[in-house]
């Protein structure tokens, strides 16, 4: 044997076999972060269209995790939805996304998803006002906000020197 040669131990033969493990292990996560569709993912995310952007807010849920539910009467539909919660505020606009004319005047509101004529209980729930009002617009298209309600519907729940309040919104029909 000459002087350089070493005798294989079952312990260097351990390690040995280990660091070939390890860098086997090593491999396979980096070739399976290579193929994973994260990047992908990302690079939709930009381009989401404005219909995606509107039926964003159904993310009420993370302002208020647990949707209130209300006591049922017994004639009441087995499939009522519970209540959102979420700041609603007003507006003023000439255009609705109905095609109808906006009347100010009128007892309506704008939702980004709720289709075009479902009427809506919206209640201050600072102050237990309450007005029913009917979709006709799309919006509101700032974060957090779950309704924008005409400048009467405003006026009636008590709104319109503070601008936007939270509420309870309740699909009537």
């Amino acid at each position: 044997m000459s002087r350089f040669a070493r005798a294989e131990t079952p312990l260097t033969s351990l390690v040995t076999s280990s660091r070939l493990l390890l860098a086997i292990a090593g491999a396979a996560s980096l070739a399976a972060c290579a193929q994973s569709p994260v990047g992908r993912q990302r690079a939709d995310l930009g381009a989401t269209s404005r219909q995606a952007a509107i039926e964003r807010p159904h993310r009420v849920a993370a302002l208020h995790p647990h949707p209130v539910s209300r006591a049922r009467a017994p004639d009441e539909a087995a499939d009522a939805k519970p209540a959102l919660h979420g700041v609603a505020s007003f507006y003023s606009d000439t255009e609705t996304a109905s095609g109808e004319k906006f009347d100010k005047d009128e007892m309506t509101a704008a939702h980004p998803t709720l289709p075009f004529g479902t009427r809506l209980r919206v209640t201050d729930v600072s102050s237990g006002r309450f007005v029913t009002v009917r979709v006709n617009d799309r919006g509101p298209f700032v974060r957090g906000r779950v309704v924008d309600v005409s400048p009467s519907a405003a006026e009636a729940l008590g709104m319109l020197d503070k601008g936007v309040t939270n509420v309870r919104l309740d699909v009537v029909q």
